[in-house]
C-alpha cells in the first residue's frame, strides 16, 4: 500500500503543479483533495483505521468519476467544449498549460499593430506540437484513473483483511476456549499432617 500511495501522490503532485501553471482552479481543488485522501488512507492502513481507509474507497470512486469528466471535457463529449472557462471556475481565460507549453511546441508572441490597443495585449500562436494539449491532458486523467482503480480494489482488500481479524480478535475475558466453564475435576482428599515430635 506505501508503494501504491507514493505512486498516486507523484502523480497528484505533478499534476497539481501544471495546473498551477495554467490557473485551472477546479483541478487544483480536486488535486489538492486527492492529496489529503491518499494520506489519510495510508494513515488508515498503518494504523489499522478501516473507516479511514472507507473515506479513500469513497473518494476514489469521486475521484474516479472526476478524471473521466476530465476526459470528456477535453474530447468535446456530450456537448463539452474544452474552449470554455468551466476549469477556472469562470474566473480567468487560462486555459492548459499544455497548450503552449507541450512536447514540440513553438510559441510565438505577435503583438497587435493596430492603433489604441494597448501595449502589453498580445495574441499567441502555438504550431509543431507533437501531442496535441487535449490529450496530454487525457493521458494525465487516464493514468489517475489507472492507479486510483488499483487503489481502490488494495483498499477493499485491505478493509476484508481488518474486518476478518477484528472479528476473530479474541478480547480479555472475552468468549475463547479459556473461559468456557472447565468440567469439575476428581476432588482430592486432604488430610491433616499430625507432627511427629518437638523440634527442640
Amino acid at each position: 500500500m506505501f508503494c501504491l500511495c507514493v505512486f498516486l501522490q507523484l502523480a497528484a503532485l505533478e499534476r497539481q503543479i501544471f495546473d498551477f501553471l495554467g490557473f485551472q482552479w477546479a483541478p487544483i481543488l480536486g488535486n489538492f483533495l486527492q492529496i489529503i485522501v491518499v494520506i489519510l488512507g495510508l494513515f488508515g492502513t498503518i494504523q489499522f483505521r478501516p473507516r479511514y481507509i472507507v473515506v479513500y474507497t469513497v473518494w476514489t470512486a469521486l475521484w474516479v468519476t472526476w478524471n473521466v469528466f476530465i476526459i470528456c471535457f477535453y474530447l468535446e463529449v456530450g456537448g463539452l467544449s474544452k474552449e470554455t472557462d468551466l476549469m477556472t471556475f469562470n474566473i480567468s481565460m487560462h486555459r492548459s498549460w499544455w497548450r503552449e507549453h507541450g512536447p514540440g511546441c513553438i510559441r510565438r508572441v505577435v503583438r497587435p499593430s493596430a492603433p489604441g490597443v494597448l501595449d502589453d495585449y498580445s495574441y499567441v500562436s502555438v504550431t509543431g506540437c507533437i501531442i496535441d494539449f487535449q490529450y496530454l491532458e487525457v493521458i494525465h486523467s487516464a493514468i489517475q484513473i489507472l492507479l486510483s482503480l488499483i487503489g481502490f480494489v488494495y483498499a477493499c482488500y485491505v478493509i476484508s483483511i481488518f474486518m476478518e481479524e477484528e472479528d476473530s480478535f479474541d478480547f480479555i475475558g472475552g468468549l475463547d476456549t479459556y473461559s468456557y466453564p472447565q468440567p469439575p475435576q476428581e476432588h482430592v482428599e486432604l488430610k491433616p499432617v499430625k507432627p511427629v515430635g518437638k523440634v527442640l
